[in-house]
């Protein structure tokens, strides 16, 4: 089964499985559940849920025909049915792409009994909404039947995503079966896992041009890069398809791993987007292309990012930074700014501010995560640089909204203000000088003199 069955599981794990059985057999396939909209469902199911994987290059692009998904649910119309599935014996893997906001965290990391959503599934856990109420509802199913162990695999960017996932399903069945969590606590097998692969939208340009090469529209078409790479915890429940012959790492600790992939590539990506967006660019490779923002994703990678994560083997950083530059500099994935800007709130704890600290921590400079963080405030404020309005699209939008309102504020203002927002600072960069001043002094740049020109004169001012 496979929570969230978006473009991204498509190009991703769901592709690691079709190499899985074109090499070994066996009969694994998936059921996907939508858990908000039909689309998915719309598109795949006439198409006996069969699909493209455009990867492409610069030199070129590979299709390929994935055929593991063997049907589509729509969570929101039919609970219990996705929940049946989800409880049966046959199912021995649950995964999830639900993204950071779909496991409904509080400040503290733990479930947030006030989303309007978890309050709902807590008052009826038969008839749930979320992510966490769904699956708490189909283990507790599980454990009634005594249905064998069952391994829940989190592919979204989080910090010990299984750590995280199964933290909430306790914290949710606790409230509402505590049998249950026990049952939780003691069987259920959560290895935290690192997915690292480029999705960008599909686009109705995609569909045309595949449908063109194929000789038949494919609706559920998904776009990507030739680059994929899968870190498990090797600490399964139970069977488990053979990923390693994929190409997939089992590994005993994936920390690093993770580090690296939210840091580096998420952490750059962030950056690319939102000062990349103040300058007026639309997709990556044009602003890795600047000759100026490019000098600051290198500094980043090399001197602020890599610096705070711990080697292992099987980890070769300089590498990993090297391939980087590559991918983001791709024409032909064309991966749009504005997708990667999407939840910042979300997002920029593990990718920019938790780096910043440790360096904080350690004496060691951050210049360039400075820039980068009072990037996402000015890009939050909701105005671009001639003034115009755009959509913040965020989970905190309309405190963000209420910020970017106050009037007459100045830099300092505005970082005092989103500084005050605890799901995204914590204690110690919150009242933290030298953070508030660096953030506030880049900011300052940034509404008046753009974002281009304060990139440069970061990158001169490094270089120098």
């Amino acid at each position: 089964m496979h929570l969230g069955i978006g473009a991204f599981h498509r190009a991703h794990q769901a592709a690691i499985l079709d190499d899985v059985l074109a090499r070994t057999g066996g009969n694994w396939r998936s059921v996907g559940i939508s858990c908000r909209s039909r689309t998915v469902r719309e598109h795949l199911v006439p198409q006996d849920c069969l699909y493209t994987v455009v990867e492409r290059a610069s030199e070129g692009e590979r299709l390929r025909i994935i055929g593991t998904v063997a049907d589509v649910l729509v969570a929101p119309d039919d609970p219990a049915a996705a929940i049946a599935v989800m409880a049966r014996a046959a199912t021995h893997i649950i995964s999830l792409t639900v993204t950071e906001k779909g496991y409904c965290r509080d400040a503290a990391g733990g479930l947030n009994t006030e989303h309007p959503d978890i309050a709902h599934d807590l008052a009826a856990p038969s008839t749930p909404r979320t992510a966490v109420g769904l699956l708490t509802e189909a283990l507790r199913q599980r454990r009634l039947r005594g249905a064998t162990a069952l391994t829940l695999l989190s592919c979204d960017n989080l910090p010990q995503n299984g750590r995280v996932l199964k933290r909430v399903l306790l914290d949710f069945a606790s409230r509402t079966d505590p049998a249950t969590a026990d049952w939780i606590e003691r069987e259920l097998a959560c290895p935290s896992t690192v997915v690292d692969r480029i999705v960008p939208a599909t686009t109705p340009e995609d569909i045309a041009a595949v449908a063109e090469v194929l000789g038949c529209c494919d609706d559920a078409v998904v776009v990507t890069e030739p680059f994929s790479r899968w870190t498990i915890e090797d600490r399964f429940g139970g069977p488990r398809p053979r990923f390693e012959v994929a190409g997939a790492q089992l590994v005993s600790d994936v920390r690093p791993f993770e580090l690296a992939k939210l840091r580096l590539l998420n952490g750059s990506h962030s950056t690319l987007a939102y000062l990349g967006s103040l300058a007026g660019f639309r997709f990556v490779h044009e602003v890795i292309a600047d000759r100026d923002f490019r000098a600051l994703v290198q500094h980043l990678l090399r001197a602020e990012l890599a610096p705070t994560v711990p080697a292992a083997p099987g980890l070769d950083l300089q590498a990993y930074q090297a391939a980087l530059l590559r991918r983001f500099a791709n024409p032909a994935l064309r991966h749009q700014l504005s997708q990667i800007a999407m939840d910042g709130s979300q997002k920029l704890p593990q990718r920019l501010l938790e780096p910043a600290q440790s360096l904080l921590e350690r004496g060691l400079p951050f210049d360039g995560l400075a820039l980068a963080i009072a990037g996402w405030i000015r890009y939050a404020l909701g105005r671009d640089e001639s003034g115009g309005r755009y959509v913040v699209d965020d989970p905190l939008a309309g405190r963000l909204a209420a910020i970017a309102d106050l009037r007459g504020a100045d830099a300092e203002q505005f970082v005092g203000a989103l500084l005050e927002l605890s799901e995204v600072f914590g204690e110690p960069l919150r009242n933290h000088p030298a953070f508030r001043a660096a953030l506030a002094r880049q900011l300052q740049s940034l509404l008046v003199r753009g974002a281009r020109a304060t990139v440069r004169a970061l990158v001169q001012q490094l270089s120098g």
